[in-house]
């Protein structure tokens, strides 16, 4: 072993010795993870702008709804995953098919607190979808005075076009967008002033936003070797009757996505 080899200092004799040497340290072998340190300088203070709303919505959830969005991506073939299976030399198979891997688009948004969950399925999720997401959101909080929407910093979140049917955006800081896009909308953009508020987590923390469990559940439930690959209408049917049972709210979903305590 290379700690053996590596770490004469110790004086040990066997493997065995070194074993027990790092069990007595309570010292394992152990699978690394993926990580990344948010670079975001606003880092605390985005999270205490996100905190006050919640708590807005907290304790007057008839005028203040608060949301979490984000996008996700599905595929034809099957994510390969554990499952169990016969003891021996059988394996779970991930069965593709000959056809392209065929993708699609899912946009959604989780109440933080009811667990409904509005949702749009298109194949690319573009300006346009985004525009009609903010309508279907103000279409089913009709009476809040406010829709706080908390998702990452993917750009086309903050084009122009997108933010023109909302109401003048209090962001801390300009989102950075690309250097080639307007700073104006196009003159075909909508303008509404729709109530909604876009609440920009910090940068590179994927793991501030809750819904992002939503997915695993998901791909554990439908989309780890699935057996649809061949049937591309009754992959998305499956898909869409998944995100259907939280139509109406769900406390399983928010205890899941760590909304609510167990």
């Amino acid at each position: 072993m290379i700690l053996e080899k590596t770490s004469s200092w110790l004086n040990l004799k066997t493997i065995a010795g070194l074993s027990r040497l790092l069990k007595r340290l309570c010292i394992h072998y152990k699978r690394g993870r993926e990580y990344v340190h948010s670079p975001d300088l606003q880092y605390q203070k985005k999270l205490s702008r996100i905190e006050l709303m919640r708590l807005r919505a907290f304790y007057a959830p008839k005028r203040y709804v608060f949301l979490y969005l984000d996008e996700f991506t599905f595929y034809r073939h099957p994510t390969v995953a554990n499952a169990y299976e016969q003891a021996g030399h059988f394996q779970a198979l991930a069965v593709r098919s000959y056809a392209s891997n065929t993708h699609a688009r899912i946009l959604a948004a989780v109440n933080i607190m009811t667990g409904q969950v509005l949702w749009l399925q298109r194949s690319k999720i573009n300006l346009r979808a985004l525009t009609d997401f903010w309508y279907i959101l103000h279409d089913h909080y009709t009476d809040a005075e406010t829709i706080y929407v908390a998702l990452d910093n993917w750009p086309v979140h903050f084009h122009p076009n997108v933010l023109a049917p909302l109401q003048k955006q209090i962001f801390l800081g300009q989102p950075p967008l690309p250097s080639n896009w307007s700073s104006e909308p196009s003159p075909k953009a909508q303008h509404d002033e729709l109530p909604i508020q876009l609440l920009p987590l910090p940068t590179y923390a994927s793991w501030l936003n809750p819904i992002e469990k939503l997915w695993r559940w998901l791909k554990q439930d439908i989309l780890h070797l699935h057996r649809h690959s061949k049937n591309w209408p009754e992959l998305k049917a499956l898909v869409k009757a998944f995100l259907q049972q939280f139509d109406h709210g769900s406390s399983p979903l928010l205890r899941y996505i760590g909304l609510l305590p167990p």
